[in-house]
C-alpha cells in the first residue's frame, strides 16, 4: 500500500521562477508574482513521475514531493509567501 505523495514548497528557497507550474499546471498555478500556489491535493500515482521531475528542474530546489498532507496540520490552506519590493502602507 502506498502513501499519497504531495508536492511541498520551501518558501525560504523559492525565488519565483515557475517552472513547476510549467510541469505540473494542475496541482500548481502562479500568483500576479510568479510564486507557486499548490492546490493540495495528492499528486495521482499517473503523476508522480513530472512531479519528480518539477521538484528535480527547480533551479534552487523549492520543490519537493513528500508523503502524507501537504500544508498545515489542521487542514487550512497551504502558505503562501509575502511577495519581496512591495512594502505595506
Amino acid at each position: 500500500m502506498s502513501t499519497a505523495q504531495h508536492i511541498d514548497i520551501d518558501w525560504t528557497a523559492c525565488q519565483g521562477h515557475g517552472l513547476c507550474a510549467d510541469f505540473l499546471p494542475e496541482h500548481i498555478v502562479l500568483d500576479e508574482w510568479g510564486y507557486p500556489l499548490v492546490d493540495g491535493a495528492p499528486v495521482p500515482a499517473g503523476t508522480v513521475r513530472r512531479a519528480r521531475r518539477a521538484a528535480a528542474d527547480c533551479p534552487v530546489l523549492a520543490l519537493a514531493l513528500i508523503p502524507g498532507r501537504a500544508g498545515r496540520e489542521d487542514g487550512g490552506e497551504v502558505s503562501r509567501p509575502r511577495p519581496r519590493g512591495r512594502r505595506r502602507a
